[in-house]
């Protein structure tokens, strides 16, 4: 008598991988919006007055309600009780609603209205640079419309980690004992073209007809994240067809209880994979929001064109990270790739704060030598960016119990968002405190913004950087020790035989 087993939706190899282009493509267009501003940070500071510090607090301002208010927690503590399809479409309204907020605070509405003379007049903390204790993005002399921008960012960046930490969670769903790390690759991947596709698209389309307006790339991405909502409202149905057929009820599995993080947290090669996530992600999320305008500075090119070059770095990301998430499916290893990503790492941000500065062109030379190196280096530090995620993510569940996967992604998206809140600020105030006589050109009106934005050194930013990657290598080389004494199979091939 044979026993027939019964085939689940998961156990199709099309239906599973297409809930993963559903979660992946939502993630793709969270991911455009993120960035949005970035490649067009000289603009922010020519015709909106956002100077480094200011740009700095509203980059690191996505992370703030995560951190400080612990929201990644609860999103995680919601995950786990109430499932990926309720979690994904709240993330998806979350993120939507905060970049509206985002959208109008750079528009022309915004400005000479009465919520403009509202946030000129208040949350007029004092300058970071004189108060340790003012962690917020909010400070005296701050431009109104960067503070509203702020506010929406934070409430966008509520709902983008969310979206994080449920998709993974919706992966390791669907891709349990199966083809993870590549599905995880494959995740990242797009989310990387996401990257390269906003570095060349927000400079092309805030200079569309002729005048220059920031607010109308924020306002593609709004679009966009739309699209993302849309995207979740789809998976839903797939998800929950896939429950009704195999009979789950993840949001019924078993109470959360505070024991769960208790359990988390007394794990040795958690806090590694943690506070090697926190570094590594601080020396590359940071860095792309700053990384067009280094080019600017270094090279003398445009925003689209610097924007352009910078693109081939999430782009190769996304061509290699796949190809290894399917090694380490089959393979392992993924450890040692940890430490190969973090030396990468260091290698880049040395060049860029080093050798590159060494060819800066003359006025109306063409940077030939500059480019290239540049170039040779963006390459490599894409190849760093596929090895580390490829291989970090899809080692969580080896570290910790099933049930609690949603919380444990939390708290190291938690301790990640740390990083991510103070790293951007610290660029922008090491940026101006690096750069007095740009500074005082400004104040003075001898030079215009338009030229200041582009005429900044980015060398101490950038070795801070490279400090953060040899902590990472550090951390890499112990979590490699750890791993072959506690067993967690972390240089082993994921997929099942």
């Amino acid at each position: 008598m044979t026993t027939q087993i019964k085939q689940s939706l998961r156990d199709s190899k099309q239906t599973r991988w297409t809930a993963l282009v559903l979660l992946a493509s939502a993630m793709f267009f969270s991911y455009i919006f993120m960035d949005i501003l970035s490649p067009v940070k000289s603009m922010l500071e020519s015709t909106r007055g956002w100077d480094p510090v200011s740009y700095g607090n509203y980059a690191g301002s996505e992370t703030f309600l995560n951190v400080f208010v612990f929201f990644l927690i609860f999103a995680g503590i919601i995950l786990d009780k109430m499932g990926v399809r309720f979690t994904a479409i709240l993330s998806g309204i979350v993120m939507l609603v905060g970049a509206s907020i985002n959208w109008y605070a750079v528009t022309e509405m915004f400005t000479g209205s009465g919520l403009e003379l509202w946030f000129s007049n208040n949350l007029n903390l004092p300058h970071p640079d004189n108060a340790a204790w003012n962690v917020t993005p909010f400070f005296k002399g701050m431009p109104a419309s960067a503070k509203l921008s702020a506010v929406g960012f934070m409430i966008f960046g509520c709902g983008v980690e969310m979206a994080g930490i449920t998709v993974s969670r919706g992966i390791v769903k669907w891709f349990k004992g199966k083809e993870m790390a590549l599905a995880m690759g494959s995740e990242m991947a797009l989310a990387r073209i996401g990257v390269a596709s906003v570095m060349i698209l927000s400079p092309w389309v805030a200079n569309l007809f002729g005048k220059p307006d920031v607010s109308r790339s924020v306002a593609f991405g709004v679009i966009l994240l739309m699209i993302a909502l849309i995207m979740f409202i789809v998976y839903f149905f797939l998800d929950k067809k896939l429950d009704a057929q195999t009979g789950e009820e993840e949001e019924k599995d078993e109470p959360f209880k505070i024991s769960d993080i208790g359990a988390i947290l007394t794990s040795r090669g958690f806090w590694v994979v943690a506070l090697l996530c926190v570094l590594y992600y601080s020396a590359i999320f940071p860095f792309q929001k700053y990384a067009v305008n280094m080019l600017q500075c270094n090279l003398g090119f445009s925003e689209e064109t610097s924007g352009t070059i910078f693109a081939v770095f999430p782009l190769l990301a996304a061509a290699i990270t796949p190809f290894l998430g399917n090694y380490i499916d089959k393979r392992g290893k993924a450890a040692t790739m940890l430490i190969f990503g973090s030396l990468l790492l260091i290698i880049c941000h040395l060049t860029f704060a080093l050798v590159l500065p060494h060819f800066k062109p003359e006025a109306g030379e063409v940077p030939v030598v500059g480019t290239i190196i540049a170039l040779v280096t963006i390459l490599v530090l894409g190849a760093s960016f596929s090895l580390v995620p490829a291989s970090l993510w899809p080692s969580v569940p080896k570290l910790v119990d099933n049930k609690v996967i949603g919380s444990a992604y939390a708290l190291i998206f938690w301790i990640q968002n740390i990083g991510l809140w103070l790293f951007p600020m610290l660029i922008g105030r090491i940026l101006k405190s690096s750069n007095p006589d740009v500074v005082k050109a400004l104040s003075e009106g001898s030079i215009t913004p338009e030229i200041a934005s582009v005429s900044y050194d980015y060398t101490n930013p950038l070795l801070m950087l490279a400090c953060l990657g040899v902590a990472a290598l550090l951390l890499a080389l112990y979590l490699k020790v750890v791993d072959k004494k506690k067993g967690y199979g972390l240089e082993k091939p994921n997929v099942q035989k």
